[in-house]
């Protein structure tokens, strides 16, 4: 009798396994990677939980189920989200609703078009908020989803909340919190208590304020949810801050920072630093504050979160200028003052558009004017058929006279009222057009918003002064203002000669990139051309001053080139940046850099190394911070 091995045994048993069978096996799998995904995400893990879901993920694919993979491709978005990566997370809602509207899943539509929404209300874009809001609340309204309805009208009242409207915005936290008590939502409740606790605070009702932060974290805690559980942890801190109970404001912080680095969420953890910093500056505490501002302000710079950026800086210059450190104070309030003009940028759009409406307003005053004077020729001419007597005609010509005198008076106002709102207008153009490119100033005038564009080809310059606090403390304020801006404006006019776009100036550094509105052949050639000569600028400056036996900068320049997004942040305060690993190997490049020098990049030399107007210095690789070993070179002009 013969004997069946064991290997033979086990692929017997495979064959007898169905299709049908492998299928619900895999989803079973599947199923169970979501749940540890879920899981991992509720502890505030959000490494694992990426792992899990992704994992999750593939199987779905494989069994070609578009509903479950839209559910992966939203939790995915919802775990950058919670990490305030924002630009990944609505890179994968938009997937998860390709993936929805395959199915005709239209709860998984308004659940991600929802999602999208917050993502842009977060970023300050609060048109593309509404608008996204609006699409959800009309699905989740066909399909009687009212705990979606809810989330949504929860999220409309956090807009009317930013603009200051708390009267509709109390309107509509309160009818989504009568929801979430009928259905018993807990979570969703804690976070709409959240959102009224805010409204009591911006009006001072500190008391009902207190109310409602208080209850919803027992809420939070209850359930274990540590995102809501960190939220109002940071509010009842600034609640008790404004109520200038210092330690019990500390307290609070101090919890919502560990829980932000346990559940590793990057904005909470940057603020938490710079209020825990202006906290310790009150009460005298000026290193630790000066420590804490300083970690804060990092965290949201790769954050790209301005209004934080902006209350760093104001804490640190509070900070040094109280121990009599000037010069690092007025870098600080320099940079506080240029992140400020930034949020200032949403008044230069509502005047332009504003003067868009008066102009409209002034036209149909015209019109009217036109229809008035053809009414009334009509008359004249009727009376004048009519009555034949000398005085009528006489006394109906003198009429007419005073009617065109009238008339003629009035359009000259109209022309002179009209020149002058052309002016305004002009005026406000100019400096949109001096603070954004010609292509997004006229795109944010026409749609109120403007749309993020890939360059796959960008050329990024970096500049920083070498030693500039110890040079900056030989100059007084006046002197040390006078000399960065004779640099910064010979810097300006270099830009205009090469056609490369300022971004920013931050504190002493300047950041420009060339490939943006009109990207050519010798775009990457010229931001190093315009390098060279900023350094030549900086030197013959340097040369100058020496004569005159004053202080004067050294400066390095590294430029790299590669793909990068650009656009606006948001709306309210919004700002023209760019965005990519370019940027901050970009910065790498100037870091890693010699005095006089142009250091690039291993990418920017392979495109510009057959130029034969340029010659290159082979650094070999030099270890940067965060990238590695990186190959450099050096970069002159051979003329």
């Amino acid at each position: 009798m013969e004997t069946i091995q064991s290997g033979d045994s086990k692929k017997q048993q495979e064959l007898l396994v169905t299709p049908q069978q492998k299928k619900v096996a895999k989803k079973k799998v599947a199923d169970s990677l979501i749940i540890i995904g879920n899981s991992q995400i509720k502890e505030g893990n959000f490494s694992e939980a990426l792992n899990a879901v992704q994992r999750g993920l593939m199987l779905y694919k494989s069994l070609n189920d578009h509903k479950l993979i839209g559910n992966c491709y939203n939790k995915i978005a919802s775990i950058f989200y919670y990490q305030s990566n924002y630009l990944k997370a609505l890179s994968y809602y938009d997937q998860s609703i390709t993936h929805y509207e395959t199915a005709d899943f239209k709860k998984g539509i308004a659940s991600s078009i929802n999602n999208k929404g917050a993502i842009y209300y977060y970023l300050g874009n609060y048109p593309k908020a509404l608008i996204h809001y609006k699409q959800a609340v009309k699905l989740s309204e066909i399909l009687d989803d009212e705990k979606q309805t809810a989330a949504t009208l929860q999220n409309i009242g956090g807009i009317y909340l930013e603009l200051n409207d708390y009267r509709n915005a109390m309107k509509h936290f309160q009818i989504a919190k009568k929801t979430y008590e009928r259905i018993s939502d807990k979570k969703a409740l804690s976070q709409v208590l959240n959102g009224i606790g805010e409204i009591h605070l911006r009006q001072e009702k500190y008391t009902n304020a207190l109310t409602h932060f208080e209850q919803a974290l027992q809420l939070a805690i209850e359930i274990d949810d540590k995102q809501r559980v960190l939220e109002t942890l940071y509010n009842l801190g600034e609640i008790y801050g404004t109520l200038l109970e210092y330690e019990k404001s500390l307290i609070f912080y101090n919890r919502s920072l560990r829980l932000a680095k346990e559940i590793e969420n990057a904005l909470y953890k940057g603020l938490s630093f710079i209020a825990i910093g202006s906290i310790k500056n009150k009460l005298g505490k000026k290193q630790e504050a000066t420590t804490n501002c300083i970690k804060g302000l990092r965290i949201v710079e790769d954050l790209k979160t301005v209004a934080a950026q902006k209350e760093a800086c104001q804490c640190l210059y509070k900070v040094y200028k109280s121990v009599n450190k000037n010069g690092i104070a007025l870098a600080y309030y320099e940079r506080s003052i240029s992140l400020n003009d930034s949020l200032q940028m949403k008044q230069t759009g509502d005047k332009i558009l504003n003067m868009e409406f008066e102009k409209q307003v002034l036209m149909d005053s015209i019109t009217q004017v036109e229809k008035r004077r053809i009414i009334q020729m009509k008359h004249s001419r009727i009376v004048q058929k009519k009555e034949k007597q000398r005085n009528i005609v006489l006394a109906i010509s003198f009429f007419i006279l005073i009617l065109a005198g009238g008339i003629w008076n009035r359009l000259s106002f109209v022309r002179k009222s009209k020149a002058v709102l052309q002016i305004e207008k002009d005026l406000s153009e100019s400096l949109l057009l001096n603070i954004l490119p010609e292509e997004i100033a006229i795109e944010l005038k026409q749609k109120g918003y403007v749309d993020a564009q890939d360059f796959d080809t960008a050329s990024i310059l970096f500049t920083d002064f070498k030693s500039f606090t110890e040079t900056a403390a030989k100059l007084t304020p006046k002197e040390l203002v006078e000399e960065i801006n004779v640099c910064f404006k010979a810097f300006d006019a270099i830009m205009d000669r090469y056609g490369i776009e300022k971004i920013k100036t931050i504190g002493d550094a300047y950041m420009a990139v060339g490939g943006l509105s009109k990207p050519t052949a010798n775009t990457i050639k010229k931001t190093i051309f315009a390098g060279i000569e900023m350094q030549e600028f900086v030197s013959k400056r340097k040369l100058e001053n020496d004569r005159l036996t004053k202080p004067a900068f050294e400066m390095r320049v590294g430029i790299h080139t590669g793909p990068i997004v650009a656009g606006i942040v948001g709306v309210k305060k919004f700002q023209y940046d760019i965005w990519g690993d370019t940027v901050n190997t970009a910065s790498r490049m100037e870091s890693n850099g010699a005095v006089g020098k142009v250091n690039i990049s291993q990418n920017t030399y392979q495109l510009v190394k057959d130029e034969k107007e340029l010659a290159f210095e082979y650094r070999g690789k030099i270890n940067a911070k965060g990238k590695g070993d990186m190959q450099m070179y050096f970069v002159t002009s051979k003329s």
